[in-house]
């Protein structure tokens, strides 16, 4: 689970700016189609949209990797709105085999505490949900998200990873500008060509490891983004500077970024682990702002993520806190499972010892 790069997590961005939508049906502003499922898996049945509750439809499937990767995003953004009027719904699309469905959903555990859905395929094979949602708004991918406001209308569509809480927040106030939301979805697909081409362009020229190159594609793609997409550059930014050797002016956007996302734990603690770990960062290591990031990912997921937790005890061991590091370690052992409950206790051996685990490259 640790094991991405900054690049390789930012990549969501490239992945929202440059998902084909040609020809969509339904798109952010109309009304959102009905629920049409065969069989609720994991909560209680939602029968149809109500007006007075938001609502996310969240389109995944057991054999997506970056479904699975985008899980415990959505279950923290659930339990911090669950009991202000938003409900989240799992709705399994395009599975392989749905017996995998409840299995997969008892191994997750508490991140993935959310209501979970079968589509319902007794008149389309592909499933109706598939058909009335995903390819009416031209969605060839998953995992696929769709915000759905009080008053039944759709507010967002894009991945999961680029939803944030502060939307959430406006949707259930009720201030949530769909006016705008749709102006800034036909600025982006007027656009997409040319976004699609700078994209590939960085992508190619960070390969290369032509800095400038990928420096300047990211300034023309500025000036075809909203406010909103312009946040996604930061991280996308450092990792160039990281290749021009400037770490200061990196760690600059990496904290800034880090302070605009304080809801979002999987981003605070992938970003930490990378510093802390990563080749790109030896000799360089901001190990104080690492274990900033993963405090911050602790408290967003209420100190409940094993994970983030090895993640944050690294940080405190290697900042001179073993006391603090150990105890932090032994928590993370106590909330592991799996193999991951061997690895976490063969970290914490290394801290009694007084040495540091060998990093997950």
């Amino acid at each position: 689970m640790k094991n991405q790069t900054i690049s390789k997590f930012l990549a969501f961005l490239t992945i929202l700016l440059c998902a084909a939508t040609a020809q969509a049906k339904l798109e952010v502003g109309d009304p959102a189609p009905k629920l049409q499922v065969a069989k609720w898996v994991q909560g209680d049945p939602v029968k149809e949209l109500t007006p007075g509750t938001a609502y996310v439809v969240e389109f995944w499937a057991t054999w997506c990797g970056p479904c699975v990767t985008a899980i415990p995003h959505l279950n923290a953004l659930h339990e911090k709105f669950k009991d202000q009027g938003l409900v989240v719904i799992g709705q399994d699309v395009w599975e392989q085999d749905e017996s995998k469905v409840v299995p997969f959903i008892k191994s997750m555990g508490t991140k993935m505490t959310y209501r979970v859905a079968l589509d319902d395929k007794s008149s389309e094979k592909e499933g109706a949900m598939s058909q009335t949602w995903m390819r009416a708004a031209g969605r060839n991918g998953i995992p696929s998200s769709f915000v759905v406001n009080k008053h039944g209308v759709i507010a967002w569509i894009g991945h999961p990873m680029q939803l944030k809480a502060k939307l959430l927040e406006d949707v259930l106030a009720d201030r949530f500008d769909i006016k705008k939301a749709v102006a800034e979805q036909e600025h982006m697909e007027a656009n997409q060509a040319q976004l699609t081409a700078l994209f590939q362009k960085f992508s190619t020229s960070m390969k290369e490891k032509n800095w400038d190159a990928a420096e300047a594609a990211l300034n023309d793609a500025t000036k075809l983004l909203t406010e909103e997409q312009l946040g996604g550059l930061k991280m996308q930014r450092s990792t160039v500077l990281i290749g021009k050797g400037d770490f200061k002016g990196a760690y600059k956007l990496i904290e800034a970024t880090s302070d605009e996302n304080l809801d979002e734990p999987e981003f605070q603690n992938r970003v930490a682990w990378d510093i802390l770990t990563k080749a790109e960062f030896d000799g360089h290591r901001d190990t104080a702002l690492a274990e900033k990031m993963a405090v911050r990912a602790a408290t967003a997921a209420k100190g409940q993520d094993a994970n983030i937790l090895d993640t944050l005890a690294r940080a405190q061991f290697m900042n001179g806190k073993k006391k603090e590091a150990i105890a932090t370690q032994q928590k993370a052992v106590e909330l592991a499972v799996g193999k991951d409950k061997e690895i976490f206790k063969s970290s914490l051996e290394s801290f009694q010892k007084g040495e540091l685990p060998k990093r997950d490259n």
